[in-house]
């Protein structure tokens, strides 16, 4: 037993291992917290990603699951993993307008500026969006206000510039 062996896949059996992942993400896309559940306890990575470095938190996050959130984050996933592109899932639920989201994932640790590599913070977003709520939110945890992006905008100057595209009927629900 002390011999390391790298098992070898053939072609056949790496494409259903690939299908059988893209189930996993569909799960948390689709909030099945139960059966997240049940693959962690079986000995899943509770931060498995998927080829464009989504978490199983991001897409629950993204998609709007809380319990499949929260219980990831229960079962030792990260809150802050960013995927490829460098976004947050504080960051995508603020875009998505998710609340309670926001909340689990701050109660689990989840870094309140949620910045993505352009310095766009999750304050930002929510502020462009109009999302009152969720900037309080984010505030009362501690986002910073003055906080700017690569542009130099602040949440401030985010939600006057969405505020005033769409008094020009440049906004679209």
């Amino acid at each position: 037993m002390d011999q390391k062996q790298t098992p070898t896949m053939s072609a056949e059996e790496e494409a259903r291992m690939i299908a059988a992942l893209g189930q996993v993400f569909d799960l948390a896309r689709n909030g099945d917290a139960a059966a997240l559940a049940a693959l962690i306890e079986r000995g899943m990575p509770p931060n498995l990603r998927n080829e464009k470095g989504d978490t199983l938190v991001m897409l629950a996050a993204y998609h709007g699951h809380a319990g499949a959130v929260r219980t990831l984050l229960q079962a030792g996933a990260s809150p802050d993993t960013r995927n490829a592109m460098g976004q947050t899932p504080i960051a995508g639920a603020a875009y998505k307008g998710y609340q309670e989201i926001i909340e689990i994932l701050l109660e689990h640790g989840a870094d309140v500026e949620g910045a993505s590599p352009d310095g766009r913070t999750a304050l930002m977003v929510a502020a462009m969006f109009q999302r009152t709520d969720i900037v309080e939110l984010l505030k009362r945890h501690g986002a910073d206000p003055e906080a700017r992006d690569e542009r130099g905008m602040t949440a401030a100057d985010a939600a006057a510039f969405t505020a005033g595209k769409a008094g020009k009927g440049g906004g679209h629900h």
